[in-house]
Formats: C-alpha cells, sequence, structure tokens
C-alpha cells in the first residue's frame, strides 16, 4: 500500500511580511477566533486574503526559521521512518493539511499517516483540528486509509525529554 507521512506542524508568519498587514491579520485573527460569524462580509474577505498572502509568502531560512527547520525534521524523519515525508502547516504557512492531502490522494497515495511533534494533550491544534480536518477528509476521499499517529504516550515523550535534559548535564 503506497504510504506517505505528513509532518502537521503550526506554522509562524514570516519576519519580513509587512508588519501593517501583520498587524491587520492578527486583529481579524482574534476576531475570527472568537466570533467568525459576527464579522462582516468585507472583514471576512479581507481576513482571507491576508491569511492567503500568507501562507503563500516565499520562505527561507532567514524570514521564516521554523518553516525551515519544519522542512528539515521531515528529512530526518524520512530517514528515520523509511516513509515518503511532507510538512503542512495549521496557520500561517502553506501547504494546509487539506492542500497536502488533496496532492498525494492525486498521486495515489492509499494510505495517509499525520503526526504532528505537539506533544501534549490539551492543544486546540493537535487535539481538535486536525482530528476534525481528518474526519472531513476521510469522507471527501473515503478510498484513502487515514491514520492520525497521536496522542503520544506521556511516558514516552517524559523519557525522550527526560534524555534530552541528561545530555545537556553530562
Amino acid at each position: 500500500m503506497k504510504t506517505l507521512l505528513i509532518l502537521t506542524m503550526h506554522g509562524s508568519p514570516p519576519n519580513d511580511f509587512p508588519k501593517r498587514e501583520l498587524a491587520e491579520f492578527f486583529g481579524l485573527h482574534a476576531r475570527f477566533e472568537a466570533a467568525p460569524h459576527s464579522m462582516d462580509e468585507a472583514s471576512r474577505t479581507r481576513y482571507a486574503a491576508l491569511d492567503l498572502k500568507m501562507r503563500q509568502w516565499p520562505r527561507t531560512a532567514e524570514n521564516d526559521p521554523f518553516h525551515a527547520a519544519s522542512l528539515s525534521l521531515a528529512q530526518q524523519i524520512e530517514i528515520e521512518s523509511g516513509l515518503e515525508t511532507r510538512v503542512c502547516f495549521n496557520e500561517f504557512c502553506a501547504p494546509t493539511l487539506e492542500e497536502a492531502v488533496k496532492g498525494a490522494v492525486e498521486e495515489g497515495f492509499q494510505r495517509i499517516v499525520m503526526v504532528t511533534p505537539m506533544m501534549t494533550r490539551g492543544g486546540e491544534h493537535a487535539e481538535h483540528e486536525i482530528p476534525a480536518q481528518i474526519q472531513t477528509l476521510q469522507s471527501r476521499y473515503p478510498a484513502t486509509r487515514f491514520i492520525y499517529a497521536w496522542p503520544f504516550e506521556e511516558r514516552e515523550v517524559a523519557r525522550f525529554l527526560s534524555a534530552q535534559v541528561r545530555r545537556f548535564l553530562e
């Protein structure tokens, strides 16, 4: 079965995005998160335009070190897992999970595994948004098998973090 691994990252605005538009975006973003139905059509349209502009902004290691680190992590995961690995982003960057899955399905991937480095329960993206998106994608692509490799076992996270601490104490 042709399998793809999608590393689902948070995302970060590029540091060279126009500051005025960044401030406007975050003002609209706060309104959208709090009460999306209370926004007028012009505000929703402007928010969508700024979101698209930010997601499509050219990324480099200099203007978005998080993006560059995400791609690097995906390369390491591909080496470790033996699975072709791609990156998607919850916010601020492209591609979205929906875009990544659409491309994968069009390329003939029959099984798509998603994982996020967000390791603790209780986070909005990892615990609610990603599973909801996967459920929607599963209904859109019923012939594709979706696996969300989350949540992490607390004991395994504790071991991983403890090993990291020990590295710095040696």
